[in-house]
C-alpha cells in the first residue's frame, strides 16, 4: 500500500475516532488524549520539526551553489515572490466575494458578548522585517528558527560555494552529502506519518466538538469552500498553463505532503515532506525545489489570506458594520503586506487578522468569535498554503527551461 494511502486512512479514521468519542465518551477522550494521542501527535511533530532547520540550510545553500549565477538567482527570485504576491491577491478576491455572496454572519445569533481575543505578540512592520533579513547572528538564529534570517545566511554561503568553485569543491560536497542524509531521515520519519495524523486528527476533532461547529457551520463552510476553489481554479490553472502540467497528476502527486500538511497544521513542520515530495512526484529540479519551497513556506500564506478575509466579512456583518470598496481594497493591501510582516511570528494567522481588523476599524476582540473553528480552519489553510508552494516550483522549474535548466515532467 503506497504511503499516500495509509496517511489518508490514518487521518479518516482520525476524523471518525475523535467523533465518536467526543460525542458518546468525553472521559474516555481526555484519557486517550493525554496517553495515547497527544504524545503520538507530538512525537511525531517533533520528529519533523528535529529537521526543519537543517534542511532549510542544506538544501538553500545547496539551491544557490547549484544556480550559481547572481542573474539567475534573481530571476528565480522574482518569480517566486511576484507569484506569491499575485496568488494571494486572487486568494482574497475570493474570500470577500464568497463571504459576501454567502453572508455567514449576517444570520445573526452571535453571543459578541463574550467575545475576547488577546492579541500576543505583535507583529513588526515590513520594512522592519526586511531589515531584519540579514542575520547579526547566524548561529542564533539557527537555534531560534528564524526561517528568513536562515534562508538569507544559507543564500550567502551557497553563493560564495559557487563563486569560489574548485576551492570549496569539499565544501560543496559536504552540502551535498548533509542533504542526502536529511532526506533520507526524511523517509525514517514519514514511516510514522499515518500513525502521526491519526493521532494528530483524533485529539482535534475530539476536543473540538459538535456544537462549536453547528454554531459556526456558515462560517467554517465558506472558507473551505473559498479555499477548494483557490487551489482547484488558481493552482489548477496555473501549474496547467504556466506550468505546462496536468493539475490531476500536480495534486495526486502532492497528495502526500498536502496530507501530512493537513495534520501538522505547520507550514515550516512539513517543509521537508513537502520539497522530498516536490523533488520525487513532480519532478521539481533540487536548485529549484530548494529555494522556492522554504521561501514559500516563510512568507507565502494564501490559505490563511482566505480565512482573514472571510473572517473580516463576517465580523463586519456579525456587527451590521458595512464594508465600503475601500475597505475590500485595503483588507487586500494589508493582508498582501502582513503576509511577509508576519513572517515567523507564532500564531501568524490570527496576528495578521487581528492587524487588518484594526485597519477597517472592526473589534480585534471579536476574533474570538471565529476561535473555536479554528483548529480545523487552521490544518486545512496550512494544505493549501503548501500546495501554493509547490505549484510556484513547478511553474518556475518549467519557465527556467529556456534558460537551461530542466523542467518537471509528470505523467497523470
Amino acid at each position: 500500500m503506497k504511503l499516500s494511502i495509509k496517511i489518508i486512512i490514518g487521518l479518516v479514521l482520525g476524523i471518525i475516532v475523535g467523533l465518536l468519542l467526543n460525542i458518546f465518551s468525553p472521559d474516555a477522550f481526555s484519557v486517550l488524549d493525554k496517553y495515547i494521542f497527544g504524545p503520538v501527535g507530538k512525537l511525531f511533530l517533533n520528529l519533523i520539526k528535529m529537521l526543519v532547520v537543517p534542511i532549510v540550510f542544506f538544501s538553500i545553500a545547496l539551491g544557490a551553489a547549484g544556480i550559481g549565477d547572481p542573474k539567475k538567482l534573481g530571476r528565480i527570485g522574482g518569480k517566486t515572490i511576484g507569484y506569491f504576491l499575485v496568488t494571494t491577491s486572487i486568494a482574497l478576491v475570493i474570500a470577500l466575494s464568497l463571504g459576501t455572496l454567502i453572508q455567514p454572519g449576517a444570520g445573526g445569533g452571535f453571543d459578541t458578548e463574550q467575545a475576547s481575543f488577546d492579541g500576543g505578540e505583535e507583529a513588526p512592520p515590513v520594512v522592519e522585517t526586511l531589515l531584519n533579513i540579514i542575520p547579526t547572528n547566524p548561529i542564533d538564529s539557527m537555534a531560534k528558527g528564524d526561517m528568513l534570517q536562515i534562508i538569507a545566511f544559507a543564500i550567502f554561503v551557497g553563493f560564495a560555494v559557487a563563486v569560489l568553485g574548485e576551492k570549496t569543491k569539499t565544501v560543496h560536497r559536504i552540502l551535498e552529502e548533509g542533504n542526502d542524509i536529511l532526506m533520507y531521515l526524511v523517509n525514517i520519519v514519514m514511516l510514522l506519518a499515518p500513525y502521526g495524523a491519526f493521532a494528530l486528527i483524533a485529539s482535534a476533532v475530539g476536543g473540538f466538538g459538535l456544537d462549536a461547529l453547528q454554531a459556526m457551520g456558515l462560517y467554517f463552510g465558506t472558507v473551505v469552500l473559498a479555499l477548494l476553489l483557490h487551489a482547484v481554479i488558481t493552482y489548477g490553472t496555473a501549474v496547467s498553463t504556466l506550468g505546462k502540467m496536468n493539475p490531476i497528476a500536480f495534486f495526486k502527486g502532492f497528495a502526500p505532503a498536502m496530507s501530512v500538511a493537513f495534520s501538522t497544521s505547520s507550514s515550516s513542520g512539513t517543509l521537508p515532506v513537502s520539497m522530498k515530495t516536490a523533488q520525487e512526484n513532480l519532478k521539481v529540479p533540487k536548485q529549484v525545489s530548494s529555494f522556492v519551497q522554504p521561501l514559500g513556506a516563510t512568507i507565502n500564506m494564501d490559505g490563511t489570506a482566505i480565512m482573514q478575509g472571510v473572517a473580516t466579512v463576517f465580523i463586519a456583518q456579525v456587527y451590521a458594520i458595512d464594508l465600503s470598496m475601500a475597505d475590500l481594497v485595503t483588507v487586500v493591501l494589508t493582508a498582501v503586506l502582513a503576509s511577509i510582516g508576519t513572517a515567523g511570528v507564532p500564531g501568524v494567522g490570527l496576528i495578521m487578522l487581528a492587524m487588518v481588523l484594526n485597519q477597517v476599524g472592526l473589534p480585534v476582540e471579536a476574533i474570538g468569535l471565529v476561535l473555536g473553528v479554528d483548529r480545523l480552519l487552521d490544518m486545512t489553510r496550512t494544505a493549501v498554503n503548501i500546495t501554493g508552494d509547490a505549484s510556484c516550483a513547478v511553474i518556475v522549474a518549467r519557465t527556467e527551461e529556456k534558460h537551461g535548466g530542466s523542467a518537471p515532467k509528470v505523467d497523470a
